[in-house]
């Protein structure tokens, strides 16, 4: 199993280098070339490793950073950008960051990097993706968007199925609103909070043959995706 890198680069001439260049070291690389595309491709895909452009559309780089963060604490996160301001680096880390790569530089500058960075985390690349999650006497092909039980057999729509993936991935915790609509809608504006909120419903619907599954609103702040034991 190769080590899969997210790279957010809205330079496509950059980018496509960047890709080549990792690809032939033996990575496998997504290319998104905005902010919001690269959120949700990490919300659909595992990777092991993001890259990101600090200079994007829609979502920049130090927003981008935050969103994963939430999620995800320990995947290595490498920033790119043309500014050399000890602010703009400043805020990079703060945002999560774990290292800085100021443009130009090298094919082997970001070699080296992406190495060192990748050192430290334990990679397990003989695990693999979780792709059926079992919910009690409801079964969830994640690939597929299916939800079955030994009685129905449920398509779900993209969405459905997207959230549905980060409420188990966060199951018995709480999950802010803003961390599964920045996931799945790149935005957390009202109206996609609306919309949220329909989704939510038709869940609960398509779960309440499994008494051990509650999602709970906990007001002010998210949700709660229970499975009682």
């Amino acid at each position: 199993m190769k080590i899969k890198i997210l790279l957010a680069e809205d330079d496509v001439s950059l980018g496509l280098v960047i890709s080549d260049q990792l690809n032939s070291d033996g990575y496998s690389v997504s290319l998104c070339c905005d902010g919001v595309e690269a959120l949700q491709r990490f919300n659909e895909e595992e990777y092991h490793m993001c890259i990101c452009d600090v200079m994007m559309p829609k979502k920049d780089g130090f927003t981008l950073v935050k969103d994963i963060r939430q999620q995800n604490s320990e995947i290595p996160i490498l920033l790119l950008t043309a500014k050399s301001m000890t602010e703009d680096k400043v805020a990079g880390f703060n945002a999560g960051a774990d290292d800085y790569l100021t443009k130009p530089f090298s094919v082997e500058e970001l070699q080296l990097r992406v190495r060192a960075l990748l050192k430290r985390v334990n990679l397990k690349l003989d695990k693999p993706e979780e792709k059926l999650i079992s919910l009690g006497c409801l079964s969830f092909d994640v690939e597929n968007y299916i939800l079955s039980s030994a009685n129905e057999t449920k398509h779900l729509t993209k969405k459905e199925a997207q959230i549905l993936k980060i409420l188990y991935k966060f199951k018995n915790q709480v999950i802010p609103r803003e961390v599964i609509l920045n996931a799945v809608w790149g935005q957390d504006d009202y109206f996609v909070g609306r919309s949220l909120d329909v989704f939510i419903t038709k869940l609960r619907k398509y779960l309440k043959e499994e008494p051990k599954i509650h999602i709970s609103n906990i007001h002010g702040v998210g949700f709660k995706f229970e499975i009682k034991e």
